[in-house]
């Protein structure tokens, strides 16, 4: 039985392609999720009136691939110190987020984010200022077809995704079942 998982990294097209690359990984969308108007648009979004962040929709077998891999990729695939930007893409709309579907997903994005925070800190760089939160009341809505698998119709696509360089620690008994 799959499950989802929704990320929010700044610029979509960069995270998609990073997360469906992942074994384990059955199915990838990108779309907005985290406002408060119904359908919004790409041009909407961009305004940053709606309050929606560009999202990943992430399907996976969590017998192939944990949720707690999933977060190891999302913390290190963008800068999650930076509030509303990442590189030049600057927005609430850019913001990092994590919408938890199940209990389990919560607990975990908390879990990773305080050992991320912790090795970010000992390397010197700031605290994080991702937006945790239960994907409840939060409707992910798709995003138009042209940007979806944008980066596998552009490889030579706009992909900006900002790191801090820092590696995710290594976790002896690890978090929860399946690991890459």
């Amino acid at each position: 039985m799959s499950e989802k998982a929704y990320f929010a990294t700044g610029c979509f097209w960069g995270a998609e392609r990073r997360f469906w690359g992942l074994s384990g990984v059955i199915a990838t969308s990108v779309g907005y999720q985290g406002g408060s108007r119904p359908t919004p648009s790409y041009e909407q979004v961009c305004t940053g009136v709606t309050g929606h962040a560009e999202t990943v929709e992430v399907e996976f077998d969590p017998m192939v691939i944990s949720y707690q891999r999933l977060l190891e990729e999302f913390w290190t695939m963008h800068d999650p110190t930076l509030l509303n930007q990442q590189g030049n893409d600057v927005g609430t709309q850019y913001r990092s987020a994590i919408f938890a579907t199940t209990p389990h997903q919560l607990i975990e994005a908390i879990n990773t984010k305080d050992l991320y925070e912790a090795e970010l800190l000992k390397n010197g760089i700031g605290k994080i200022c991702t937006e945790i939160q239960e994907s409840v009341g939060h409707t992910y809505w798709l995003a138009e077809e042209y940007h979806q698998k944008y980066l596998a119709k552009n490889p030579n696509g706009y992909d900006c995704h900002s790191s801090t360089g820092v590696a995710f620690p290594t976790i002896v008994s690890g978090l929860s079942g399946a690991h890459e």
